[in-house]
């Protein structure tokens, strides 16, 4: 883990912002014990706040809490990335649905500039900005969709969906990455087609590849 300053205010959050950035980047792995002692340590704070900052993180997925043996990092079962990729499908044809209908060239540009610098970055072979860039592009449609009611649910299961997104990019060859950053390029032609039918495909044949991905990786090994 990069250490650094530590602000005096909100302790507990900036705890829990480095655990969980270090976990969805892979620098704490699915199954690996959190010690409070150790992580404390690690980030030159006290123990509590990292203590707070394991208990947020179990609510939202990431860390597990084990009987008489503190707690771990996450692991994805078979049956989680069925729920997730399944839930994930569901909201995410809705929103290309809602995208097509506010539909312009200025959102089309600023789509394809991301996946543009996706493509780069695969090209590079740049692993963790990948990952950024298809979080980001992911968190834009759900913007663009213009939904409060479905920004506030997906403020819930952000890190998970982030954790599912870190698992598929991981899960990529080297040589497929750049083929990945482009089918975000295909999602955007489905939703410019205006098809409703098309975007809907296009999103669950997306979401579909990603969890086969991590599936054959071997879904125990990867955090939520």
């Amino acid at each position: 883990m990069t250490l650094r300053a530590v602000p005096d205010q909100n302790l507990a959050s900036w705890v829990t912002g480095e655990l969980r950035d270090a976990i969805q980047r892979g620098e704490l792995v699915a199954g690996e014990r959190l010690v409070e002692r150790k992580l404390a340590e690690r980030l030159a704070v006290s123990h509590i706040p990292v203590r707070e900052a394991l208990a947020k993180l179990a609510e939202e997925g990431l860390v597990e809490r084990l009987p008489r043996r503190g707690a771990r990092v996450a692991v994805l079962s078979s049956e989680d990335l069925e729920e997730l990729s399944s839930l994930r499908t569901l909201l995410e044809q809705f929103v290309v649905v809602r995208v097509q209908q506010r539909w312009d060239d200025r959102i089309e540009a600023r789509l394809r500039k991301l996946v543009a610098s996706m493509v780069v970055a695969a090209e590079r072979g740049d692993q963790a900005r990948v990952f950024d860039l298809d979080r980001r592009f992911h968190e834009q449609l759900w913007e663009l969709a213009e939904h409060r009611l479905l920004m506030g649910l997906a403020a819930q299961l952000r890190s998970r969906i982030n954790g599912f997104l870190w698992a598929a990019t991981s899960a990529l060859e080297p040589d497929d990455r750049v083929a990945h950053a482009t089918s975000h390029a295909d999602l955007i032609d489905a939703i410019a087609s205006g098809d409703p039918r098309r975007a809907r495909r296009a999103m669950a044949d997306h979401i579909t590849r990603a969890a086969k991905r991590i599936d054959t990786s071997g879904a125990d090994d990867q955090p939520t």
